[in-house]
């Protein structure tokens, strides 16, 4: 579908039982209140149901690696695939995971170094190791092929070498730009008072922050509660949060 007015292409995936239709639509009425131009949705899931009609949907591409890791994030790496293997999208695309939360405009995604290739959040777990963090990226389609072809033709050999995707792409990627340091968090990292003040203390949300990313867990849902899913006791003892009331005002 083209549209000359559509000045905005946002894309997200979906695939397996974790996230429910719910965040799909939770992340469309979050980039609706927060972009000012015409702008175009697509989800790559393999379920649409209870999707919101104003969102596109398209099939989740395939992807040849081992079972074990083809529905990880690896499965992301489709992104860089032809314009033909995804259903002829083309141009620029913002991609965001779903378990982001949006707290400011999203308008100067857009015009942010217009004219690179890849842009992406940092990845703030390990902020020195130059490692870009794929919950907020943006790309040209068709432009970073090279990156899952060398993947499908070196797979046995990479995914032995990188642990995660991400690692793989920072590594691979010709040029890497950030986005400035305060349009993209991570919720564990930059809102959740240290310890042991996490324990009377409720998770900041820091001045200009455009997007919180929810890697792993809490996830938004949980955060909003108070809830950080542990599978050992133990960890309670350091994974504690209070509610996240500011969830609520933005994500809900």
């Amino acid at each position: 579908m083209y549209d000359e007015k559509i000045k905005a292409q946002i894309l997200c995936m979906k695939w397996g039982p974790l996230y429910s239709a719910e965040y799909v639509n939770k992340l469309y009425g979050m980039v609706k209140r927060n972009i000012s131009s015409p702008f175009r949705f697509v989800c790559l899931t393999d379920n649409s149901e209870d999707i919101d009609s104003e969102v596109e949907c398209y099939p989740c591409p395939e992807i040849e690696l081992p079972e074990q890791v083809r529905n990880k994030g690896w499965r992301k790496l489709t992104t860089y695939a032809p314009s033909t293997y995804l259903y002829d999208l083309k141009g620029v695309w913002l991609f965001l995971d779903l378990d982001v939360v949006i707290t400011g405009s999203l308008d100067p995604f857009f015009s942010y170094e217009p004219n690179k290739d890849f842009v992406v959040m940092r990845n703030w777990s390990q902020p020195k190791k130059n490692i870009g963090n794929t919950s907020v990226y943006r790309f040209h389609i068709g432009k970073l092929t090279y990156i899952l072809d060398q993947l499908l033709e070196n797979q046995t050999e990479l995914l032995k070498t990188y642990s995660n995707s991400q690692t793989y792409i920072s590594s691979t990627v010709k040029e890497i730009v950030y986005w400035p340091d305060s349009w993209c968090i991570l919720f564990k990292v930059q809102c959740i008072p240290a310890w042991p003040q996490r324990f009377w203390k409720a998770p900041v949300l820091p001045q200009h922050t455009r997007v919180v990313a929810f890697p792993g867990n809490p996830n938004p849902h949980e955060a909003e509660v108070g809830n950080w899913p542990v599978k050992r006791k133990i960890k309670r003892l350091y994974k504690y949060i209070r509610p996240t009331n500011w969830i609520r005002e933005y994500w809900n």
